[in-house]
Formats: structure tokens, C-alpha cells, sequence
């Protein structure tokens, strides 16, 4: 029972930007949610992450999305603290001004999302977002997503199955 959530993981594999201060920080989130067509999203932490603090006080963040070619970054900068380590500088990445919110997005990265904190679901650790902002990166050679089964392993984005025109009828106009 214990390896459960290992059936149903979500996906994709995030890092979540914050800022607090003069100092921007980065964690890996494998646990996400997309809440509804809009443009709210769910994330789990807690106080358990550094980060977390600069998410309760400043109520803003950026999700970016890493291509699987950044696993390695994406496991070290899950594996070290905030608290005593500069990501950006450690991993090589380069952050970007953000149009919205004060945490940089990551130009390394497929996307990014700038979100403001809407709600915390403190019981369950979950904080609910509210997209302002989106970046794309279509420079970006590699599009694969990762998806963390939740035991150590990852699984990366496999071929591209299109049902859209059967489905047109349940997708919100524009998608």
C-alpha cells in the first residue's frame, strides 16, 4: 500500500520558482494538478521546503517546465536546500525576468507559468495557483516532459497520440 501513489503519479515533473527578498530559489515538484479548464493549477508542500515560507509570504511563484534532457538538474535541485545553496548558480541556469510576478522564469525550460497563491489546503499540503502569465519556449530542441513514477525512476514523454477531432466537442474553444 505504501507504493500506491506510484500507479497514479501525476505529471509533468515542475520546478517551482520563488523569491523572497533579493533571493530567488528553486524546488522540484513532481506532485501537480491541473484543477480545471481555467487557469488554476495545484501543487503539495509544505514546511517541510524552503521554499514553501516564500510561497506563504509573497503568494507568488513561476512553475517551469523542464525537457527531459534537464533530469540531472531537475534531481539535484531536489536533492539540496535553498536554505545553503544558490540553484540558479549550482545548475547552470538562467533566470529571466518575469512580466507579473518577482520570481524569475527559466530560460532552460520548455515554459513557464507565472502564478499567484489563491489558497492553501493545509491539511493535504496543497497550494492552489492562479495563472497570470505564460512563456513559451519554442527555441527549445527538446519537448519531452518528465513524469516522476515516485520511487527514484522518471518516464519521459513517448509518441504524440492526437484524438482531437473525435473530442472537439469537450475541449474549451482555443485549446
Amino acid at each position: 500500500m505504501n507504493r500506491a501513489f506510484t500507479l497514479i503519479e501525476p505529471g509533468p515533473v515542475v520546478l517551482v520558482v520563488t523569491r523572497e527578498g533579493d533571493r530567488s530559489n528553486i524546488m522540484t515538484i513532481s506532485w501537480t494538478m491541473v484543477l480545471d479548464f481555467s487557469p488554476r493549477f495545484a501543487i503539495t508542500t509544505g514546511a517541510w521546503n524552503h521554499s514553501f515560507l516564500a510561497l506563504q509570504h509573497t503568494r507568488e511563484c513561476v512553475i517551469a517546465i523542464p525537457g527531459a534532457d534537464l533530469l540531472d538538474k531537475v534531481v539535484g535541485i531536489g536533492t539540496c536546500s535553498g536554505v545553503d545553496t544558490d540553484k540558479f548558480r549550482r545548475f547552470r541556469l538562467t533566470p529571466l525576468p518575469a512580466t507579473q510576478v518577482a520570481p524569475p522564469l527559466i530560460r532552460e525550460c520548455l515554459a513557464s507559468i507565472e502564478c499567484r497563491v489563491i489558497d492553501f489546503v493545509t491539511q493535504h499540503g496543497i497550494v492552489v495557483l492562479e495563472a497570470v502569465a505564460a512563456h513559451g519556449n519554442p527555441a527549445r530542441r527538446e519537448r519531452r516532459m518528465l513524469h516522476a513514477v515516485g520511487d527514484g525512476s522518471f518516464i519521459v514523454d513517448g509518441r504524440h497520440l492526437d484524438r482531437r477531432v473525435p473530442m472537439a466537442t469537450k475541449l474549451p474553444e482555443g485549446v
